[in-house]
């Protein structure tokens, strides 16, 4: 059982002028290879199992209940209970925004591009929107440039975002509420790299030989390497693939 060293692969650079040399991981034979993967696993079932804690814990948070606050969505102002159109459940994504910028925030607008399909929410009594401090005419008028398919919601004139740690000029996050008649409660936050944990995206890139590439990360002696989002989808990015203009509006 062994693994060998092999040349560099060559590959082209990021602007496809030459052929740059990459390290790659060494070649191992199958056994090896299976024994190293029956190490990796133990630690990804015990992290499987912690978060299946952590879930847990999650179950057990108290709440805070809320006011009745009133936002404005595509048809007027609707009160945040009406939000969840007759569910129990709702998850917010709080969408960074600058009034008047022609793009938003790159990472809060392909973040939420993925979410194309949310009908799977319903027999889990849930739903899952964007709420935003941009005025809700702005709004929606990005929304439909970048090709978004969630719905929209705006707290622009009302306190709610604030309260749940989005105000104007602050950043995103994601927020869980319940309701229980006409009284909502809030069950949970988060922000940063705790929205990581909803994406399809990095789960998929963490699985690749080269992982995403970012420089912070703790990766092998000569893998390819760029700055810190260097790989992500910029709105203008994500109007390109998504926009109208690739649905032949």
């Amino acid at each position: 059982m062994s693994t060998t060293e092999v040349p560099p692969f060559h590959r082209d650079d990021p602007v496809g002028q030459a052929e740059q040399p990459v390290a790659h991981p060494p070649v191992a034979d199958a056994e090896t290879w299976r024994q190293e993967l029956a190490a990796l696993r133990v630690r990804e079932k015990a992290a499987t199992r912690e978060l299946d804690a952590i879930a847990a814990q999650r179950r057990r948070l108290p709440m805070v209940q809320l006011p009745d606050y009133t936002l404005v969505g595509p048809d007027g102002p609707v009160r945040l209970v009406d939000i969840f159109h007759g569910r129990s459940q709702l998850i917010t994504y709080h969408h960074m925004w600058e009034p008047g910028a022609e793009w938003q925030c790159g990472g809060c607008t392909g973040f939420t591009s993925q979410f194309t399909r949310l009908d799977f929410l319903d027999p889990y009594d849930a739903r899952f929107v964007i709420i935003t401090q941009g005025q809700i005419d702005e709004a929606l008028t990005y929304k439909a440039k970048v090709g978004n398919t969630m719905e929209w919601y705006s707290t622009a004139d009302s306190p709610f975002g604030a309260d749940v740690d989005a105000p104007p000029g602050g950043g995103f996050g994601v927020n869980v509420f319940l309701r229980d008649g006409d009284t909502v409660y809030r069950t949970w936050h988060t922000n940063g790299r705790g929205t990581e944990q909803l994406s399809y995206e990095f789960a998929l890139i963490d699985l690749l030989p080269y992982g995403r590439r970012e420089q912070w990360q703790d990766s092998p002696k000569g893998w390819p390497m760029t700055p810190t989002y260097g790989g992500w989808l910029d709105s203008p990015d994500v109007a390109q693939l998504y926009g109208p203009q690739q649905a032949g509006e």
